[in-house]
């Protein structure tokens, strides 16, 4: 694939994962915000746009066997896969997180006060996550499956389009991106300090490998899933 400064991020990191890494490391949002061409986001960052060009195509050269092509799957297997990988992983880490959160933000939160934030912000974002990925579980991902299953005989739900629940959930993920990046910004991206005790440790570590997996979950759906059930919606018969 040929990569412009017009080409749009969220389609590049759909087409190969790897260019995932070269968005992390300019801390361009290749998820929520996936639809912006790497000239918009280049002059945002104020990055040298060729200079990434060049990083991304420098990754051609580079061995690919971990590299998972989502973007051939079939979208109802698609939607599996989100459900029982990340919604699960989400519901776990939620559960493993809590206590840690609240023990190092009583024990180290006189001397580092951000610690009551962060802990008041991932509260917040288990919340959210929580009652979201049940709507996608309920409402969205059944529908998406009815339509790979039914074809033209698919029967529009209560909810009409197929873009009025995504419209929502994009909103939703654009929320939880924003509460991370505040996480990432109040501990100076997961940095231990000089004072930090184990629990620390592993609360950031845990925090990190959180919002890592959370990139991929909305990449998934914001960059792959949900555009293609947007196309498949407009090429059935749908009967209201």
């Amino acid at each position: 694939m040929e990569i412009s400064k017009q080409s749009i991020i969220g389609e590049l990191v759909a087409n190969d994962y790897k260019t995932a890494s070269v968005f992390k490391k300019h801390q361009i949002d290749f998820c929520c915000n996936g639809n912006r061409s790497i000239e918009d986001a280049c002059n945002k960052q104020q990055l040298d746009a060729d200079q990434l060009i060049l990083e991304l195509n420098n990754l051609s050269g580079e061995q690919s066997g971990q590299s998972i092509d989502y973007n051939t799957w079939p979208l109802d297997l698609l939607a599996d896969y989100i459900e029982k990988k990340h919604h699960r992983y989400v519901e776990e880490k939620i559960t493993e997180i809590k206590p840690y959160i609240n023990k190092i933000a009583t024990v180290h939160g006189n001397r580092h006060p951000e610690l009551i934030e962060v802990e008041k912000l991932f509260i917040e974002c288990a919340g959210q996550l929580t009652m979201h990925m049940k709507k996608e579980e309920l409402m969205l991902f059944p529908a998406i499956r009815k339509m790979v299953m039914k074809g033209n005989e698919y029967t529009a739900p209560h909810f009409g389009s197929i873009e009025n629940p995504i419209n929502q959930m994009n909103s939703e993920h654009d929320a939880e991106g924003e509460r991370f990046r505040k996480i990432s910004e109040l501990t100076n991206n997961y940095t231990i300090p000089e004072d930090g005790c184990n629990t620390y440790r592993v609360t950031l570590m845990l925090l990190q490998e959180f919002e890592e997996d959370l990139h991929l979950h909305i990449h998934l759906e914001n960059n792959i899933l949900f555009p293609k059930a947007i196309a498949l919606e407009k090429t059935l018969n749908v009967i209201a």
